[in-house]
């Protein structure tokens, strides 16, 4: 494309005109305006990410993550370490763009020291040119009016010298003043002629200053147009290198999160907090009838509620069946931790018949008989398969079991009020049959 020339487009037929002038200080001035627009824009940009990066390094340094392990720690750490140098990154791009920002100022100030320069130079001839074609305008209009006075002396001077009338002395006087007033016209003609010349040399030199004016600004603009571009450029890049840059810091952090290995992380927690490899024994209920005699201090004999029921019943029964053996002063002794036995029989008399001991023996074999028939029935749901607990419930009251959501026990007894006896290791009880569901 051809390059079209300031000099040759900026002119006016006009000759006191200077808008062809006066259209180049405007582009000038709105390029200075322009420079200032780039250079608020990068001042910004530059706060702003100054800004951006002391934060990322403000939260890099405050994030926590001190009470993670393992590999998850490592990663964490390392993205804290990048975050904090992308933040420095971020603040030396604010510094580069704080240096460019001074270039751009330094460059609008030479331009605008040069153009002040031409200007001063310019308005200067444009002042003369002006001034000596008002003063040639006025040196013509003088001398066309005495060139018309001369004309007129002289044709009155010719009249008179054909009038009869006339004496020769008012003819000498006719003569005279056209004489005069022609020499008038000729010192206004060369007045004229000399201020015509000047004004011409003045326009010469204005042609040339303002060629020389159109040159240099034209050499400005393209500068300016050159520096706010590569300026601009420079920007983009920077960005685009602080943008590769951040993917490179942050791709550090996924090979780091790579390696992260969750087996690996649990491993390391229960190998450096391991508490013990077994659970706490269950604590049994221990029914006060139902305990082993062994365990007794006296090793007295204790018998079971059911045991203290049927042996209650098979009394009654005997003496209802026509069993006349008389028992004077008759005691039964419950359970106790005395130093009497738990179940004697005593009379102030002899042992009446044998009853009491054919009733310790067949009470003894009804207790072996129901412990056989309860093991069975464990057995039997054991086999079956357990229940898992699907609420939470807290015991009540002590013939009562606590359970946990996502337990599994085994049911050893259905009751019809929908409480059922459960077991759960060595624990037994009575839970809601609601809160239950067959494995």
């Amino acid at each position: 494309m051809t390059e079209l020339q300031f000099r040759d487009y900026f002119w006016c037929v006009d000759f006191t005109s200077s808008v062809g002038y006066d259209t180049l200080i405007q582009r000038m001035c709105d390029g200075r305006r322009m420079c200032k627009d780039v250079e608020d824009v990068l001042k910004m940009r530059a706060q702003a990410e100054e800004r951006y990066g002391k934060e990322l390094v403000t939260i890099a340094r405050k994030a926590g993550g001190q009470t993670e392990i393992g590999t998850l720690k490592n990663s964490f750490d390392q993205l804290k370490a990048q975050i904090e140098n992308a933040g420095n990154f971020h603040i030396q791009l604010s510094g580069m763009l704080k240096e460019e920002v001074h270039r751009v100022e330094q460059f609008r100030e030479r331009q605008r020291e040069q153009r002040k320069k031409f200007e001063g130079i310019m308005e200067k001839v444009q002042k003369m040119k002006v001034s000596l074609y008002k003063k040639t305008m006025e040196s013509k209009r003088y001398y066309e009016q005495r060139c018309r006075e001369a004309d007129e002396a002289e044709q009155a001077a010719a009249k008179a010298a054909n009038t009869p009338s006339l004496t020769p002395k008012q003819c000498d006087k006719a003569q005279n003043k056209a004489k005069q007033c022609r020499e008038a016209a000729s010192e206004a003609e060369k007045q004229y002629m000399n201020n015509t010349e000047q004004l011409d040399v003045t326009r010469e030199e204005w042609e040339s200053t303002h060629k020389s004016t159109c040159e240099v600004f034209q050499q400005q603009e393209t500068d300016r147009i050159n520096v706010l571009r590569n300026a601009m450029w420079v920007h983009c890049n920077l960005f685009s290198m602080q943008c590769v840059k951040d993917d490179e810091l942050y791709e550090q952090v996924r090979n780091s999160l790579e390696q992260c290995n969750i087996v690996a992380d649990n491993s390391s927690f229960i190998e450096a907090k391991t508490t013990g490899l077994t659970p706490p024994a269950p604590i049994i209920f221990e029914n006060y009838y139902e305990r082993d005699p062994s365990a007794s201090t006296n090793g007295s004999a204790r018998f079971s509620g059911r045991v203290m029921k049927r042996f209650s019943n098979l009394l009654q029964g005997n003496c209802a069946g026509g069993l006349k053996t008389e028992v004077n002063d008759t005691q039964l002794m419950l359970p106790s931790t005395s130093s009497q036995p738990a179940a004697q029989f005593t009379a102030s008399g002899a042992n009446s018949d044998g009853v009491y001991a054919s009733i310790h023996g067949e009470q003894r074999e009804q207790q072996e008989q129901q412990e056989q028939q309860e093991q069975q029935e464990q057995s039997e749901a054991n086999e079956d398969g357990g229940y898992i607990a699907l609420y939470d419930y807290t015991a009540q009251s002590q013939d009562e079991l606590s359970i946990t959501a996502g337990d599994v026990v085994f049911v050893t007894d259905k009751g019809e009020d929908g409480w059922w006896t459960v077991q759960r290791g060595e624990l037994s009880g009575l839970v809601p049959g609601s809160y239950l569901d067959k494995v």
